[in-house]
């Protein structure tokens, strides 16, 4: 039987079965093996011949899983012609890789699937990529497995257990006497992803909380639902799972093949008959078992032995039971609610309709604060669980714990430093480094907290190239050498002993030349630290500011009074927001080309990093311009806006690159405040300035117009994102009604018709 005459069978095959039971897509996945090696001319072939059957009949999801070794540009172009999805097979960073995916000769295999995947996320070819597979090895460092991944920004991730049986045991570490290893792994990797914002779907985690929840589960290793795969060989033979060839020689097979049998045939064999029955189907202990549903016996093939075939539980059922039970526990606060709990409490309709008009009350603004303090709290609380304690750590962590009982606000004040949570998901790496951060943030916390509540009592610190740091109050240059400090308050101030010397540090009067204090400057109404010495603080996607001199510092803070009282006296309707809710401003390093730089760090609440601009009515603008990321990150924190699998990649009017649904819901957010900056500016000024005011309110008023539509049609809101997305565009509504000259509407449409043919040349 020919090769084409076996892809003709098996698509008529398809094709029969998808009309017999009125199907509206049929699921087809190309893999091996290595599917890539049959080479362009025959993947066309498949594809030519499963769409010709399925046309008229039902839609196509047609998919390729591969190690992406051989992958290039001639291979992507064939499946973007088709709309063949890729998957790609990559256990983490080249460490966990080379474990097991090494060439014949030894060389390592990891630089070549980089390169498959970085075409794939090249803006042409995004749309096509499916996600990662990944097989763990206990023996890898798992948030290292998982930084790996999160680099590459694949829609999804899914990782698998080992294949394995009750006759041979997957491998497990020799200390692993509660056989819970791999659960171990993966809550590892769920804390890191929790953390790190959820940045791609984790199939396995995803599925722990729908089934959870009640709903079906995303892949055949866990739930209750019937299987629905069949595995039709290149010879045209019909088999079970590729899983199942672990269990014994043979048992994927049924017999049928393409010619001679349908689909309902295969269906009604016994093997996947057993794979139909649900918890019918199960062993007594796991059907006695109280994750069950969640679980549903585990992957069918891991349930084998000798004996007694797959009526027993997983040879995983004491890692699948820890597995969920945690998540369950860390996501679930009542466990007999199945309606859909988020991870955090929604906000109220009233709070986000009125931070979607772009705006946000002292009151509501607080309320993010607020959550933005809990969640310090929770990361903190994460940090001293999960990673390895020092006596140093011991005694800094029993300090804060009684500071959190007599004087909790001032553990408060730390917290909600900004870059308290950089510092934590730093720590929670899992390697050397991250539990030498971890020990070392806790002291200074500690410490920090203790000056705020005057206790007279000594924290060890841990100093970090000379340098201690103490959060929201400054750091100290002890010299090279230095491992420790003795951090103590008295009436007057504090004190540091480190190596031979004694540091005095008055509350009042002039301090140690090695102190390098934050500047808080109280302006009308708003209290800002400009924030020049943390070193957590280079988390904003440009250079930081070394400290400062004086006077540098004065020109910032006479500027910041300035555009403060320009903001007040101009956009008073975002004053209430700033000054209840950002408390940092951390200076950049300015451009060579002069430039305005900015910034909001995602994890960095209450800061706005700004490279020092011309003019105080520029500051303003950066100012209220980042102050929306902030409000919005905090937003997105309390309450799911979008569908987060959305791959699709959009044009937005402000930047040269296509951006993610979420990034253009930021840049359209933050340009509500950026119109009102242009319209409240035109108002203000005259001639040439009016002019080039009127032109920049009329070009960003008409494409954060066009913005708001294209988020409204991108069929991947919640319905709070809709809710959200529908008051960003009353307002932008409002705003269309103010009169703009001709000359001037003119002029905006043509920069933006030259910024729109720019990107797509680039695009092209």
């Amino acid at each position: 039987m020919t090769s084409d005459a076996i892809l003709r069978a098996t698509a008529e095959r398809i094709a029969e079965h998808a009309t017999a039971h009125g199907l509206d897509t049929a699921h087809v996945v190309l893999h091996g093996g290595e599917p890539l090696l049959a080479g362009r001319t025959r993947l066309r072939r498949a594809a030519e011949e499963l769409n010709k059957a399925l046309s008229g009949v039902c839609e196509l999801d047609l998919r390729i899983h591969t190690n992406a070794v051989t992958l290039d540009e001639r291979f992507l172009d064939l499946f973007a012609e088709f709309d063949i999805k890729v998957g790609v097979s990559l256990d983490g960073d080249k460490a966990a890789n080379d474990l097991h995916r090494r060439y014949a000769n030894g060389r390592s295999s990891h630089d070549r699937v980089l390169r498959g995947i970085a075409l794939l996320n090249q803006p042409r070819y995004r749309h096509l990529f499916a996600g990662i597979l990944c097989t763990i090895d206990v023996r890898n460092d798992p948030v290292a497995v998982y930084d790996a991944l999160a680099e590459l920004t694949p829609p999804r991730v899914d990782f698998l257990l080992p294949h394995a049986t009750w006759d041979e045991p997957p491998m497990r570490p020799a200390d692993d006497t509660d056989g819970t290893a791999y659960a171990r792994w993966l809550l590892a990797v769920h804390e890191r992803w929790l953390a790190d914002g959820r940045p791609m779907d984790v199939r396995v985690f995803d599925s722990i909380l729908r089934t959870l929840r009640g709903d079906s589960s995303l892949t055949e290793a866990l739930g209750l639902a019937p299987a629905d795969l069949a595995v039709i060989e290149t010879d045209g033979t019909f088999e079970q799972a590729d899983s199942l060839k672990t269990a014994y020689d043979g048992a994927p097979v049924t017999g049928m093949d393409v010619i001679a049998n349908s689909l309902d045939e295969v269906a009604a064999h016994p093997g996947v008959v057993a794979r139909q029955q649900g918890l019918d189907g199960l062993s007594e202990q796991c059907r006695a078992c109280p994750v069950v549903r969640s679980c549903g016996g585990g992957l069918y093939a891991h349930r084998y032995r000798t004996g007694s075939g797959f009526l027993n539980p997983s040879v995983y059922c004491s890692d699948l039971l820890r597995l969920i039970t945690d998540i369950r526990d860390r996501h679930m606060s009542d466990q007999s609610d199945q309606s859909d709990q988020s991870i955090q409490p929604a906000l109220a309709d009233d709070h986000l309709d009125e931070l979607a008009a772009g705006l946000g009350s002292t009151l509501t603004t607080d309320l993010l604060a607020r959550h933005q303090l809990s969640l310090g709290r929770e990361l903190l609380g994460l940090v001293w669980h999960e990673t390895p304690h020092t006596p140093v750590g011991e005694a800094a962590w029993e300090t804060l714990t009684v500071l959190d009982r007599v004087a909790p606000e001032s553990v408060d004040r730390v917290l909600a430093h900004p870059y308290v949570r950089p510092w934590a998901l730093r720590s929670l790496r899992g390697d050397a480094e991250a539990a030498e951060t971890a020990v070392r943030g806790v002291a200074e916390i500690a410490a920090a907290a203790g000056l705020h509540a005057g206790r007279e009592e000594t924290v060890v610190v841990p100093v970090r190239d000379g340098l201690l740091r103490l959060p929201t109050l400054g750091s100290l240059a002890v010299g090279a050498g230095v491992e420790r400090a003795e951090v103590r308050a008295d009436a007057e101030g504090f004190t540091v002993r480190a190596g031979a010397r004694t540091y005095t540090m008055p509350w009042k009067g002039a301090k140690d030349r090695a102190w390098q204090g934050s500047r808080r400057f109280e302006l009308d109404g708003w209290a800002v630290t400009l924030e020049d010495t943390d070193p957590w603080r280079d988390c904003h996607g440009h250079p930081a500011h070394p400290r400062l001199t004086e006077r540098e510092a004065e020109a910032w803070r006479a500027d910041l009074a300035a555009a403060w009282a320009w903001i007040r006296r101009e956009l008073p309707q975002y004053a209430p927001g700033i000054a209840a809710g950002l408390r940092v401003v951390t200076p950049l390093v300015p451009s060579l080309d002069g430039d305005d730089i900015s910034s909001a760090a995602r994890d960095a609440f209450g800061a706005v990093a700004i490279a020092r601009p011309a003019t105080p009515e520029a500051l303003a603008l950066l100012l209220v311009h980042e102050f929306q990321h902030v409000k919005l990150g905090a937003v997105l924190d309390l309450t799911d806006l979008h569908d987060p699998s959305c791959e699709r990649l959009f044009y937005a009017p402000w930047r040269p690159d296509p951006r993610p649904l979420e990034g253009l819901l930021q840049g359209t957010y933050a340009h509500l405040a950026v119109i009102d900056f242009w319209l409240a500016r035109r108002r203000t000024t005259s001639g040439e300035e009016a002019r080039a005011a009127e032109i920049q309110f009329s070009r960003w008023r008409d494409q954060t117009a066009e913005a708001v539509e294209t988020l409204a049609a991108s069929g991947a809101l919640t319905p709070a994102g809709e809710r959200f997305v529908a008051g960003m565009r009353g307002t932008v509504r409002g705003l269309l009604t103010a009169e703009v000259g001709a000359d001037a509407v003119r002029a905006a449409r043509r920069v933006a018709a030259e910024h729109r043919d720019a990107w797509e040349a680039a695009a092209r």
